[in-house]
This record gives C-alpha cells, sequence and structure tokens, in this order.
C-alpha cells in the first residue's frame, strides 16, 4: 500500500500553501485526492510530485492554462516534444515582451528621475511627466 499524505505535510514538503493547493484541486491542475474516513484529503507521492512541477513552472512564469497543457504532455511521454516546444516558445516570446516594455518604463522612469532634480515640487520634472503622459519618451509602458 503507498504512503498516503496529509495536506499540511504536502505544503510543507512542495512549499505550496494550503489554499494554493485547493485551488490547484478546483482548478483542475490537481486530481481531487482521496479521502480519509474523517473527510481529510490524502495524496500520494504522484500529487506531491505534480504539485512539485506546477510550483516550478509557476516560479518560471507559466500561466495556469499553459501549466495544464504542460501536465496533459507529460503525462503522454511517448509524444513528440513539439507541442511541449510550442507553449515553452510562446512564454519566452512574452517574457521577452514583459523585458522590452520593463526597459521602456526603466529609462522613462529614469529620464525624470535625472532631469527632475529642482528646489520645488513645482518645477519637478517627476511630477510634471507623471501629470502628462505627452512628456513620455514611450507611448507604452
Amino acid at each position: 500500500m503507498s504512503r498516503t499524505i496529509p495536506i499540511g505535510t504536502v505544503s510543507r514538503e512542495t512549499g505550496i500553501k494550503v489554499p494554493t493547493i485547493r485551488y490547484y484541486e478546483e482548478v483542475g491542475l490537481l486530481p481531487s485526492p482521496a479521502r480519509t474516513d474523517s473527510n481529510r484529503r490524502s495524496y500520494d507521492a504522484a500529487a506531491v510530485q505534480r504539485l512539485r512541477f506546477i510550483r516550478h513552472a509557476r516560479e518560471l512564469g507559466f500561466e495556469v492554462e499553459a501549466i495544464r497543457q504542460l501536465l496533459t504532455l507529460s503525462d503522454q511521454p511517448e509524444r513528440s516534444c513539439a507541442d511541449v516546444d510550442i507553449i515553452a516558445r510562446s512564454h519566452l516570446a512574452e517574457i521577452d515582451e514583459k523585458i522590452a516594455k520593463l526597459t521602456a518604463l526603466r529609462s522613462e522612469v529614469q529620464r525624470m528621475v535625472d532631469e527632475g532634480e529642482h528646489g520645488r515640487v513645482a518645477e519637478c520634472r517627476v511630477i510634471e511627466v507623471l501629470g502628462d503622459h505627452g512628456a513620455c519618451l514611450h507611448e507604452r509602458h
């Protein structure tokens, strides 16, 4: 008989909070676990491994739907890796887009700070730029 693990222990072993584990069950990333006679959740080693997968994917910024697809694919080990690559490349493109936006954001705030060194708020470049988006170098940030 395989070892069953209560949700608190699973939480400690995976670093995932109990409410988040329940959420993953609710959204279908984690199958509903077996229940004890007292109706408490009871997990097995496969569930713990699945939660570690989910946690690592979340740490890497994958959204829930992408994780769902990756989990489905991971359950089919003989399948081609092409679909996994498509998901990862799509996520990489999203990361690159975020980096570009953050780079523009950083340069805009840096410019506001560099140009804003005046003695009074009335002459403050930061306040001026925040009040008039037209004074920004970038349309989107």
